[in-house]
This record gives structure tokens, C-alpha cells and sequence, in this order.
């Protein structure tokens, strides 16, 4: 026999040896290329077949205690698609053994499930672990008449069954690669946006703070104060690796700069909340806004003012109560600011509720009413 080479030249044509070994090799170059399952099955499937001359190959996942026949080539159909014991099929024999089964007469092996194999074709079989150390998967090849193959068609089998291991890993660490890239990008995309937003919430807290501020030293104090509390919620948040804040969490973090250590004066009283980080910002400067006020002017500047905030849960509906006590008498404000427009609006606007701020001599209170919701739920 010859073949026409590149050259033009007629060359002897190579044994059948050496067209098993040239496909050998081709096989381990398409898996090593191979970037998901399915491109190591379709290589497998082939390649298997044409080596071993079998009349089929079937290829198998271990799922957990069971055999997956995840695709096949043969002259008819075998078993893709089904699964079966680890203990009761051969491959499963293999990959639990983690050696290669070799049968030339299924009928005469008692670890063939003899009543699978009678409607197909298959008379003998090699079933390869992928594998030895820890066996994931399984190659098989069928014959239809009883046979043992020679001992070559057995060793370019486990070849094939090692290289697809390899491929197999491969696959996994670029899925596995993909998959952190894509989170990474979805991070960066967080990012991007959280950092819009912060810029856009200074922006919006320097220009309102000075509009109403009378001199610099008034707008320097109140400036500081809210990016103090927006960093200490954003804190609060990367602690939390940016998933729901706690409610109660939130409070005691914006009424902190206000009181001395051990300061009994603040009592909060209510159920567990998880808050969105979307919201929780806005909820941390609402009740930064109410403590700066009540350290100003209510029940904090006094030593015998106390405030109490509770809230509590009802019918889906969450309610919460802040309210001062003991401090100075509270008139009503000549003109509203942008601290209690943000009390009144900033929270019950992010809940999808709503707030009412009243000044008593008493005291102020503050009545926010908002529905359970996907930024603002129970635990």
C-alpha cells in the first residue's frame, strides 16, 4: 500500500499500528484543546471508536452514588441519557475498583446486569476508569460478538481515559476561571455604580448644606458630620460585604458620635430588620440627622433627656417610633432645613413609605410607617 505525500511522492502508507498511534496522538491534541464537556465527549466518542474498532463507545459520569451515560457512538442505541447504581452497572464496578474492566463474554460475568444488556448489541466490553487516583467518569467500548481485545487496544483505551481526566480538569479550572472573571466584572460594575452614587449623594449633601448654612464654620460642622455618618454606613456595609444591614445596626451606628460610652439616655427597642444597602445609607444619615438635631437643640443637649425608638412589625406593615423626652421645651422651627427635610423625606421615600416629624414642647417625634419589602424585610 502507498498514499501520495505533500510532496507529491509516492510513500508507503502506514500500518494499522501507526494510524491508531497517529490517532492517539490526534485524540490527546483535541482534548488538550478542548474548552468544555461537550467538546471532550465529541472528541472522546470518535476517537475511542476508531482505536479500539469497537461497534460502540458510551461515555459516563459519576453523579454522586450513580452512573450518568452522558453520550455515546454506536451502531445502536445503549443507555445515553440514563442513570444507574454505582453498584449496578459495570461502570460503576470500574470507577469504585478504580481499574479497568476487561470482559470478552458479557452473559458469562456476574458483574454484567444481564437484563440491561439483552436489547442491545453488546456481546464484550472494556470499561476504563478516567481516572485512577479518583475516578470521575468512565469510557466504554462494546462489541457485538464475544471477543478479547488485544492487549494494545486496551493500553490506547486507559490513554485516552487519562488524557480525558486531564481534559476534564482543564475544563473545570476555565469554567472555574470564567466564572471569577465574570464575577469580577460584575464587581467592577458594582463599583462603578456604588461610586456614582456616593459622588452623587456629596454632592447633593455639600450643596444643600450650603444653601442653609449662615457661615463657613456652620457649614464646615454640618458637612463633616454627614460625610462622617455616609463613611460610617458604608462601613457598616463593607463589614457586611455589602449583603442586608440591620436595622438596629444602623441606629446605634448613627446615634454613636453622640453619646459617651455607657450613656444611658437612647433605648431601642424592636425586632430584627435586614435593610438593602441601597436604602441602609439613607437610613443611617436619616437617624444621624435626628441625633444631630436632638445633641443641638432636643433631648441629647440635656443630661436628663432620654430618647426612646422603637418599632415593630404588624400585618406586613413596619412601624417605628422615635421620640424625645426630658430635654429643653421644642418649639416649632421657623423654617426647615435640609436635616429635616432628609427626616421627613430620605427614608420613608427609600422604604416606599412616609414620615411625619412633629415638634411638641415635650419633645420631638419622629412616625415612619413603611410596607415590608425587598429593602426592608424580616431575617
Amino acid at each position: 500500500m502507498t498514499r501520495l505525500a505533500m510532496d507529491g511522492t509516492l510513500q508507503p502508507a502506514p500500518a494499522d499500528g501507526q494510524v491508531s498511534l497517529l490517532t492517539l496522538v490526534d485524540t490527546i491534541e483535541q482534548l488538550s484543546a478542548a474548552r468544555t464537556f461537550q467538546d471532550v465527549a465529541a472528541v472522546v466518542r470518535v476517537s475511542a471508536r476508531r482505536i479500539s474498532g469497537a461497534d460502540g463507545v458510551s461515555i459516563v459520569l459519576r453523579d454522586e452514588d450513580r452512573c450518568h451515560y452522558v453520550d455515546e457512538d454506536a451502531i445502536s442505541p445503549l443507555w445515553k441519557g440514563k442513570k444507574f447504581p454505582m453498584s449496578a452497572c459495570i461502570s460503576g464496578w470500574a470507577m469504585l475498583n478504580k481499574q479497568t474492566a476487561i470482559i470478552p463474554d458479557i452473559y458469562a460475568d456476574p458483574r454484567i446486569p444481564h437484563d440491561a444488556y439483552r436489547p442491545t448489541f453488546v456481546k464484550s466490553l472494556v470499561m476504563t476508569p478516567v481516572s485512577r487516583a479518583d475516578p470521575i467518569a468512565a469510557i466504554g467500548a462494546y462489541w457485538a460478538v464475544k471477543r478479547e481485545p488485544p492487549r494494545e487496544v486496551v493500553e490506547r483505551l486507559e490513554v485516552i481515559a487519562r488524557a480525558t481526566a486531564t481534559a476534564l480538569a482543564n475544563v473545570t479550572l476555565i469554567n472555574s476561571l470564567a466564572e471569577s472573571l465574570e464575577r469580577r466584572d460584575a464587581l467592577n460594575r458594582e463599583l462603578d455604580h456604588r461610586v456614582k452614587n456616593t459622588l452623587a449623594t456629596v454632592q447633593s449633601i455639600a450643596a444643600q448644606t450650603l444653601t442653609r448654612s449662615n457661615d463657613t464654620v456652620e457649614f464646615t460642622q454640618a458637612f463633616t458630620g454627614r460625610l462622617k455618618s455616609l463613611a460610617r454606613a458604608h462601613e457598616l456595609l463593607a463589614r457586611e460585604d455589602w449583603t442586608d444591614a440591620d436595622l438596629g445596626d444602623l441606629i446605634e451606628l448613627a446615634l454613636e458620635p453622640f453619646l459617651p460610652m455607657g450613656d444611658q439616655r437612647v433605648r431601642l427597642n424592636g425586632p430584627p430588620l435586614r435593610v438593602k444597602p441601597e436604602s441602609a445609607v439613607t437610613v443611617l444619615m436619616t437617624f444621624h440627622e435626628l441625633a444631630t438635631n436632638a445633641a443641638k437643640y432636643g433631648a441629647l443637649s440635656s443630661p436628663s433627656g432620654k430618647v426612646s425608638i422603637s418599632w415593630s412589625v404588624m400585618d406586613g406593615l413596619f412601624e417605628l417610633i422615635w421620640r424625645e423626652s426630658g430635654g429643653p421645651p421644642v418649639s416649632q422651627p421657623v423654617r426647615r432645613g435640609f436635616g429635616s427635610r432628609l427626616i421627613e423625606k430620605g427614608a420613608a421615600r427609600d422604604l416606599g413609605g412616609e414620615a411625619l416629624l412633629t415638634f411638641r414642647p415635650s419633645g420631638v417625634t419622629l412616625r415612619l410607617i413603611a410596607p415590608l419589602s425587598h429593602r426592608l424585610a424580616l431575617p
